[in-house]
């Protein structure tokens, strides 16, 4: 049988060429071709560094891998697939037990061998790269240009220097951002409060950093870290450099800062830059100093809560505002109300709910409304006639291909006995040789187990029902609540809070394939995605039992 072959290719920096990845897949294939094998499948990650397995391509790859796309994976080089030790050996493990060959043009054929070997060689070579890059950047930064990214108030220059190649890290005051730094430093030391402060800017429509509406967050920042409006050396003269160092978390693949020890900063002073006078950023700092010294903020740090994992909740990162689009965020111990509104007064639907409240309607509606009978009954007979529709097409497909492969079985058969009779002629061989090659195609068609046929049950919904009744009974039990919140959430798309003339509405919308898979396990497999709408109706108190809509979108 020929190995059905996925190709991957990655350039990590942006600095790179688009040809890059064209280079890697042109000669992947060649190597391909000259195996004999067959390409099923391509796979690319433009710009993305090999350091995290949070990539769309190999994403994708490990997806299709696990249902049986293709059966051998061929990269120009084991670190185009991953340079972190630990990824590449997870990559293998998880490739190996679903029956899929690694094959690059470097190493050959992947094996344990090479897993821990060259995932010791990438690793040390990504720990000398951002060696000699932090050793760059500290040349830059103690001649007074710029280590990296750009503060708020401060412009890029763009010049070419006497070679012809572009000047890097030079900066220039921006006027209009300096005066409203300068602004406010004056108005947080006179008492306000970094939230007021962006609430006033918002309503005089003064966008932030990066064009966006400024949040307090942005101006209060952490005093140690030195983030912040309110906590930038640069807006007195002062670059500081090397305060933060980040590494990447095993569990996510996100990157994490942690705070150097103080002697490992890199302080230069950069007077041009100086946009605060010392005065005005010494009374900041003592307004800081006294809200630390405050006891309600000693309790809070007493508590240590940034070493605590923030407790999920069933409806956390779910809810959006139905006014302006943006997230929920807590607004007290039980409460819940759109950030925008309460943040950064950008958003006029500021009535706060509780937590307790809405989730219970959310659960009311999942149990009673999301899948009504009627609809679901709709749902089942369309999804059945696509289903027979689609396995008529699969099975008209195959009835042709075994028909071809009989002619070209007795085909070959009657050129097998013409050259045992001794017939030799220039184009015999040829002929045999594409012939051979396109059964050999046809066999590897013909080998794909077809579809399984999944029916789904008439009563549904009632399943369906019974089910998130048992799950929603078991969000009180401590042992098994993380499980069944999990399973609850994954049939929630989104939940979007109304507010209107007569009262509240919610939005809810589900994963189909979630909701089904749910009631019937396996089933979910032959349904595409889409999604359930339940529009409810009025009257919080009685948790928005007044269903008015409920569409299926396929």
């Amino acid at each position: 049988m020929i190995p059905r072959v996925a190709i991957y290719a990655r350039f990590s920096s942006a600095m790179q060429s688009d040809a890059s990845i064209e280079d890697q897949l042109r000669i992947c294939r060649e190597r391909v071709e000259r195996e004999g094998w067959t390409v099923c499948e391509i796979f690319t990650d433009m710009a993305m560094s090999g350091a995290s397995m949070q990539r769309p391509g190999v994403q994708r790859l490990m997806a299709e891998a696990a249902r049986g796309e293709f059966d051998v994976i061929v990269a120009e080089a084991l670190d185009r697939l991953s340079r972190d030790q630990a990824d590449v050996a997870t990559l293998f493990k998880r490739l190996s037990f679903h029956g899929v060959r690694i094959v690059t043009l470097s190493e050959g054929e992947i094996s344990e061998l090479h897993v821990g070997l060259k995932g010791t060689m990438n690793q040390l070579f990504l720990k000398d790269l951002a060696a000699k890059t932090h050793r760059g950047l500290r040349g830059r930064v103690e001649a007074g240009l710029s280590g990296g990214g750009n503060s708020y108030g401060y412009d890029v220059v763009r010049r070419l220097g006497p070679d012809g190649m572009p000047v890097t890290g030079e900066r220039t005051i921006n006027a209009d951002h300096a005066a409203l730094i300068r602004r406010i430093f004056a108005e947080f030391s006179d008492g306000l409060s970094p939230k007021a402060i962006a609430r006033t800017l918002n309503v005089e429509q003064i966008l932030g950093p990066s064009g966006k509406p400024w949040c307090d967050t942005a101006i209060r920042g952490h005093r140690m870290r030195g983030t912040g409006l309110l906590n930038n050396e640069l807006y007195i003269g002062r670059l500081v450099w090397n305060r933060l160092r980040y590494i990447k978390d095993p569990e996510s693949g996100r990157r994490v800062s942690r705070l150097n020890p103080r002697e490992q900063w890199i302080i230069t002073d950069v007077p041009d830059m100086r946009i605060v006078d010392d005065a005005l950023w010494a009374r900041v700092k003592h307004r800081q100093g006294e809200i630390d010294a405050t006891p309600r903020v000693q309790a809070i740090k007493e508590t240590r809560f940034w070493e605590k994992k923030r407790t999920i909740h069933l409806l956390t990162g779910l809810l959006r505002c139905g006014c302006c689009g943006g997230g929920f965020a807590a607004v007290g111990k039980d409460y819940l109300a759109c950030s925008a509104a309460r943040k950064l007064g950008t958003c006029t639907q500021k009535r706060s709910f509780k937590r307790n409240d809405l989730e219970a309607a959310v659960l009311n509606l999942l149990r009673e409304r999301l899948m009504r009978p009627d609809a679901v009954a709709a749902f089942v007979t369309s999804v059945s006639r696509e289903m027979n529709a689609g396995r008529a097409e699969e099975g008209a497909i195959r009835a042709r291909l075994e028909a071809e492969r009989g002619q070209v079985t007795r085909r070959l058969d009657g050129l097998y006995d013409a050259i045992a009779d001794g017939l030799r002629t220039a184009g015999l061989k040829t002929k045999l040789e594409e012939m051979e090659a396109r059964l050999g195609m046809i066999d590897t068609k013909l080998a794909a187990p077809a579809p399984s046929p999944v029916r789904l049950h008439p009563r549904l919904s009632e399943i369906y029902r019974r089910k998130v009744e048992e799950l929603s009974a078991t969000l009180t039990d401590p042992e098994i609540r993380p499980m069944a919140l999990e399973t609850i959430r994954g049939l929630i798309q989104s939940v979007t809070i109304h507010e209107t003339d007569s009262g509240v509405r919610i939005d809810l919308e589900g994963a189909i394939t979630a909701l089904v898979g749910l009631a019937q396990p396996g089933a979910e497999a032959v349904i595409n995605a889409g999604s359930v709408k339940v529009v409810a109706g009025v009257g919080f108190g009685h948790y928005f039992t007044g269903l008015t809509e409920v569409r299926i979108m396929r």
